[in-house]
Protein backbone atom coordinates (compact mmCIF):
# COMPACT_ATOMS: atom_id res chain seq x y z
CA UNK A 1 0.00 0.00 0.00
CA UNK A 2 1.59 3.54 -0.93
CA UNK A 3 2.42 6.23 1.76
CA UNK A 4 0.20 8.31 2.10
CA UNK A 5 2.47 11.63 3.28
CA UNK A 6 1.04 14.88 5.09
CA UNK A 7 0.77 18.18 2.92
CA UNK A 8 3.54 20.25 3.76
CA UNK A 9 1.51 23.72 3.31
CA UNK A 10 -0.83 22.28 5.95
CA UNK A 11 2.02 21.30 8.40
CA UNK A 12 3.66 24.96 7.52
CA UNK A 13 -0.29 26.07 8.98
CA UNK A 14 -0.27 24.27 11.16
CA UNK A 15 3.21 26.13 12.70
CA UNK A 16 1.28 29.40 12.31
CA UNK A 17 -1.30 28.26 14.28
CA UNK A 18 0.87 27.51 16.87
CA UNK A 19 2.77 30.92 16.02
CA UNK A 20 -0.39 33.27 15.89
CA UNK A 21 -3.01 31.46 18.00
CA UNK A 22 -5.80 31.50 15.77
CA UNK A 23 -6.42 30.09 12.09
CA UNK A 24 -7.13 32.83 10.80
CA UNK A 25 -4.34 34.85 11.97
CA UNK A 26 -2.37 31.87 10.59
CA UNK A 27 -3.54 32.23 6.95
CA UNK A 28 -2.78 35.61 6.90
CA UNK A 29 0.43 35.01 7.55
CA UNK A 30 0.70 32.35 4.81
CA UNK A 31 -1.24 34.41 2.11
CA UNK A 32 -4.05 32.38 2.35
CA UNK A 33 -7.59 32.59 2.68
CA UNK A 34 -9.39 31.17 6.01
CA UNK A 35 -11.55 28.73 4.55
CA UNK A 36 -8.60 27.23 2.77
CA UNK A 37 -6.59 27.40 5.90
CA UNK A 38 -9.19 25.43 6.99
CA UNK A 39 -10.13 22.69 4.76
CA UNK A 40 -6.05 21.93 4.56
CA UNK A 41 -6.03 21.46 8.60
CA UNK A 42 -9.09 19.49 8.79
CA UNK A 43 -7.62 17.50 5.45
CA UNK A 44 -4.21 16.91 7.95
CA UNK A 45 -5.83 15.86 10.83
CA UNK A 46 -7.85 13.19 9.03
CA UNK A 47 -4.63 11.75 6.71
CA UNK A 48 -2.61 12.08 10.76
CA UNK A 49 -6.04 10.25 12.18
CA UNK A 50 -5.89 12.36 15.25
CA UNK A 51 -6.89 15.90 16.35
CA UNK A 52 -4.82 18.75 15.87
CA UNK A 53 -6.53 21.66 17.31
CA UNK A 54 -9.38 22.51 19.99
CA UNK A 55 -10.96 25.61 18.41
CA UNK A 56 -12.78 28.32 20.30
CA UNK A 57 -14.57 31.87 20.32
CA UNK A 58 -10.80 33.23 21.30
CA UNK A 59 -8.70 31.51 18.75
CA UNK A 60 -7.25 27.75 18.29
CA UNK A 61 -4.88 25.88 20.58
CA UNK A 62 -3.12 22.67 19.70
CA UNK A 63 -3.96 19.80 21.17
CA UNK A 64 -1.34 17.09 22.67
CA UNK A 65 -0.86 14.94 19.57
CA UNK A 66 -0.96 18.41 17.83
CA UNK A 67 1.91 19.77 20.33
CA UNK A 68 3.67 16.19 19.86
CA UNK A 69 3.14 16.75 15.21
CA UNK A 70 3.93 20.27 15.82
CA UNK A 71 8.14 19.30 16.65
CA UNK A 72 7.99 16.71 13.79
CA UNK A 73 6.28 19.19 11.78
CA UNK A 74 8.91 21.98 12.02
CA UNK A 75 11.67 19.66 11.72
CA UNK A 76 9.88 18.50 8.06
CA UNK A 77 9.98 22.02 7.10
CA UNK A 78 13.20 22.55 8.14
CA UNK A 79 15.02 19.47 6.04
CA UNK A 80 12.63 20.40 3.01
CA UNK A 81 14.40 23.82 3.43
CA UNK A 82 17.79 22.82 3.68
CA UNK A 83 17.09 20.40 0.80
CA UNK A 84 16.08 23.75 -1.55
CA UNK A 85 19.27 25.36 -0.41
CA UNK A 86 21.24 22.52 -1.25
CA UNK A 87 20.04 21.41 -4.77
CA UNK A 88 20.02 25.54 -5.14
CA UNK A 89 23.74 25.55 -3.86
CA UNK A 90 24.66 22.65 -6.55
CA UNK A 91 22.74 23.09 -9.23
CA UNK A 92 22.60 26.73 -9.24
CA UNK A 93 25.69 28.23 -7.77
CA UNK A 94 24.61 31.54 -8.23
CA UNK A 95 21.32 31.83 -6.64
CA UNK A 96 22.46 30.08 -3.58
CA UNK A 97 21.23 31.77 -0.65
CA UNK A 98 20.77 31.41 3.02
CA UNK A 99 18.18 33.28 5.47
CA UNK A 100 20.03 33.82 8.56
CA UNK A 101 18.53 35.37 11.87
CA UNK A 102 20.92 37.18 14.20
CA UNK A 103 20.69 38.80 17.67
CA UNK A 104 21.59 42.20 17.81
CA UNK A 105 25.05 42.52 19.12
CA UNK A 106 25.97 39.41 17.07
CA UNK A 107 24.55 41.34 14.16
CA UNK A 108 26.10 44.06 14.54
CA UNK A 109 30.06 43.10 15.49
CA UNK A 110 30.60 39.49 14.73
CA UNK A 111 28.19 38.46 11.84
CA UNK A 112 29.66 41.13 9.50
CA UNK A 113 33.23 39.67 9.29
CA UNK A 114 32.01 36.07 8.87
CA UNK A 115 29.94 37.50 6.19
CA UNK A 116 32.84 38.96 4.84
CA UNK A 117 35.37 35.63 5.11
CA UNK A 118 32.17 33.98 3.51
CA UNK A 119 32.17 36.06 0.50
CA UNK A 120 36.16 35.96 -0.24
CA UNK A 121 35.97 32.47 0.20
CA UNK A 122 32.41 31.46 -1.85
CA UNK A 123 31.22 34.51 -3.68
CA UNK A 124 28.49 32.42 -4.93
CA UNK A 125 26.74 32.42 -1.19
CA UNK A 126 24.24 35.47 -0.59
CA UNK A 127 23.02 35.83 2.92
CA UNK A 128 19.83 37.32 3.49
CA UNK A 129 19.94 38.52 7.06
CA UNK A 130 17.02 39.28 9.79
CA UNK A 131 18.19 41.17 12.43
CA UNK A 132 16.05 40.47 16.07
CA UNK A 133 16.35 39.94 19.70
CA UNK A 134 17.06 36.11 20.76
CA UNK A 135 13.70 35.63 21.41
CA UNK A 136 12.61 36.42 18.10
CA UNK A 137 15.68 34.59 15.80
CA UNK A 138 14.51 31.05 17.16
CA UNK A 139 11.12 31.46 16.84
CA UNK A 140 12.23 32.31 12.96
CA UNK A 141 14.30 29.43 13.43
CA UNK A 142 11.06 27.03 14.76
CA UNK A 143 8.73 28.54 11.90
CA UNK A 144 11.13 28.03 9.33
CA UNK A 145 11.48 31.93 8.38
CA UNK A 146 15.53 31.42 8.73
CA UNK A 147 17.55 28.37 7.81
CA UNK A 148 20.34 29.58 10.42
CA UNK A 149 20.29 31.72 13.36
CA UNK A 150 22.83 32.80 15.75
CA UNK A 151 21.76 33.68 19.61
CA UNK A 152 22.82 35.31 22.92
CA UNK A 153 20.84 33.42 25.01
CA UNK A 154 23.41 31.80 27.89
CA UNK A 155 21.28 28.33 27.72
CA UNK A 156 19.91 26.96 23.96
CA UNK A 157 16.28 26.23 23.79
CA UNK A 158 14.92 22.54 23.75
CA UNK A 159 14.29 21.20 20.07
CA UNK A 160 17.12 23.35 18.74
CA UNK A 161 20.80 22.12 17.66
CA UNK A 162 23.44 24.40 18.82
CA UNK A 163 27.35 25.31 18.82
CA UNK A 164 28.71 27.42 20.60
CA UNK A 165 30.74 30.27 18.00
CA UNK A 166 32.47 32.76 20.83
CA UNK A 167 32.25 33.79 24.40
CA UNK A 168 31.53 37.18 25.58
CA UNK A 169 31.60 39.37 28.55
CA UNK A 170 29.10 41.82 30.06
CA UNK A 171 29.90 45.00 31.43
CA UNK A 172 28.73 47.55 33.73
CA UNK A 173 28.77 51.22 32.75
CA UNK A 174 28.09 54.68 33.36
CA UNK A 175 28.17 58.11 32.37
CA UNK A 176 31.69 59.79 33.36
CA UNK A 177 29.61 62.11 35.33
CA UNK A 178 28.35 59.37 37.09
CA UNK A 179 28.87 58.79 40.85
CA UNK A 180 29.94 55.26 40.43
CA UNK A 181 32.68 56.21 37.70
CA UNK A 182 35.09 56.83 40.44
CA UNK A 183 34.06 53.88 42.26
CA UNK A 184 37.14 51.84 43.40
CA UNK A 185 35.29 48.99 44.60
CA UNK A 186 33.63 46.16 42.85
CA UNK A 187 30.10 46.76 42.46
CA UNK A 188 28.38 43.18 43.69
CA UNK A 189 25.54 41.23 41.90
CA UNK A 190 23.43 42.12 44.91
CA UNK A 191 23.79 45.86 44.16
CA UNK A 192 23.40 45.71 41.00
CA UNK A 193 20.06 43.77 41.30
CA UNK A 194 18.58 46.35 44.13
CA UNK A 195 19.58 49.37 41.47
CA UNK A 196 17.62 50.37 38.69
CA UNK A 197 19.21 49.82 34.98
CA UNK A 198 18.72 50.98 31.87
CA UNK A 199 17.77 47.23 30.05
CA UNK A 200 17.44 46.39 26.52
CA UNK A 201 14.01 44.49 26.17
CA UNK A 202 12.80 41.06 27.80
CA UNK A 203 13.56 38.29 25.67
CA UNK A 204 16.61 39.94 24.43
CA UNK A 205 19.97 37.54 24.76
CA UNK A 206 21.42 40.43 26.75
CA UNK A 207 18.53 40.62 29.14
CA UNK A 208 17.94 37.24 29.50
CA UNK A 209 21.87 36.93 30.43
CA UNK A 210 21.86 39.50 32.93
CA UNK A 211 18.65 38.24 34.49
CA UNK A 212 20.41 34.90 35.01
CA UNK A 213 23.62 36.33 36.44
CA UNK A 214 21.90 38.72 39.46
CA UNK A 215 19.48 35.68 40.08
CA UNK A 216 16.12 37.52 38.97
CA UNK A 217 14.55 39.96 36.75
CA UNK A 218 16.26 43.28 37.21
CA UNK A 219 15.13 46.36 38.09
CA UNK A 220 14.81 48.55 34.39
CA UNK A 221 14.73 52.17 35.23
CA UNK A 222 14.36 52.46 31.43
CA UNK A 223 13.57 49.43 28.15
CA UNK A 224 15.00 49.95 25.04
CA UNK A 225 15.31 47.91 22.10
CA UNK A 226 18.69 48.57 20.78
CA UNK A 227 21.99 48.60 22.31
CA UNK A 228 22.61 51.83 20.91
CA UNK A 229 19.53 53.33 22.45
CA UNK A 230 21.36 52.30 25.57
CA UNK A 231 24.50 53.45 25.15
CA UNK A 232 22.74 56.70 24.43
CA UNK A 233 20.43 56.05 27.46
CA UNK A 234 23.59 55.85 29.70
CA UNK A 235 26.00 58.36 28.52
CA UNK A 236 23.17 61.34 29.81
CA UNK A 237 23.45 59.34 32.93
CA UNK A 238 20.06 58.31 33.54
CA UNK A 239 21.54 55.21 34.73
CA UNK A 240 23.78 52.41 34.46
CA UNK A 241 23.36 49.52 31.95
CA UNK A 242 24.96 46.33 31.66
CA UNK A 243 25.87 45.96 27.81
CA UNK A 244 28.09 43.57 25.92
CA UNK A 245 31.88 44.56 25.60
CA UNK A 246 31.31 44.25 22.13
CA UNK A 247 28.72 46.54 22.56
CA UNK A 248 30.54 48.90 24.55
CA UNK A 249 34.23 48.84 24.31
CA UNK A 250 34.16 52.00 21.60
CA UNK A 251 32.33 54.38 23.48
CA UNK A 252 34.73 53.45 26.50
CA UNK A 253 37.80 54.10 24.58
CA UNK A 254 36.06 57.37 23.41
CA UNK A 255 35.52 58.49 27.42
CA UNK A 256 31.97 58.45 26.57
CA UNK A 257 31.18 55.63 28.88
CA UNK A 258 32.76 54.30 31.53
CA UNK A 259 33.45 50.93 32.59
CA UNK A 260 32.59 50.05 36.28
CA UNK A 261 34.02 46.88 38.10
CA UNK A 262 32.09 43.76 38.52
CA UNK A 263 32.89 41.80 42.30
CA UNK A 264 31.37 38.80 39.87
CA UNK A 265 32.29 38.52 36.21
CA UNK A 266 29.40 37.53 34.14
CA UNK A 267 30.19 35.53 30.93
CA UNK A 268 28.49 34.12 28.18
CA UNK A 269 28.15 32.16 25.06
CA UNK A 270 26.98 32.86 21.74
CA UNK A 271 25.43 30.44 19.91
CA UNK A 272 24.47 29.21 16.29
CA UNK A 273 21.62 27.58 16.27
CA UNK A 274 18.85 25.59 13.85
CA UNK A 275 16.76 23.00 13.44
CA UNK A 276 16.16 19.79 11.42
CA UNK A 277 18.98 16.96 10.90
CA UNK A 278 21.94 17.85 12.94
CA UNK A 279 24.58 18.11 10.65
CA UNK A 280 23.69 21.30 8.31
CA UNK A 281 24.33 20.90 5.18
CA UNK A 282 25.08 23.76 1.96
CA UNK A 283 25.05 27.60 2.53
CA UNK A 284 24.11 27.04 6.17
CA UNK A 285 27.11 25.04 6.70
CA UNK A 286 29.80 27.09 5.37
CA UNK A 287 28.89 30.14 7.37
CA UNK A 288 28.64 27.58 9.93
CA UNK A 289 31.98 26.58 9.41
CA UNK A 290 33.19 30.48 8.69
CA UNK A 291 31.97 31.61 12.29
CA UNK A 292 33.67 28.49 14.13
CA UNK A 293 36.41 27.26 12.05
Amino acid sequence: MAQTWPDLMALDLLVAVAEHGSVGAAARSRGTDQPNATRSLARLERRLGCTLLERGPRGSSLTPSGLMVLDHARAALSAVRALVDVTAANGSPSSATIRVGASQTIAEHLLPTWLAALRQHHPEISVDVHVHNSHDVVADLRAGRVTLGFIEDPTVPRGVNSLVVAHDEMVLVVAPHHVWARRRRPVSLEELSATPLITRESGSGTRVALDEAVGAPVTPFLEVASNAAVRVSVASGAAPAVLSRLAVSDAVSAGTLVAVPLATRIRRPLHAVWAGARRLQGPAAELLATAHP
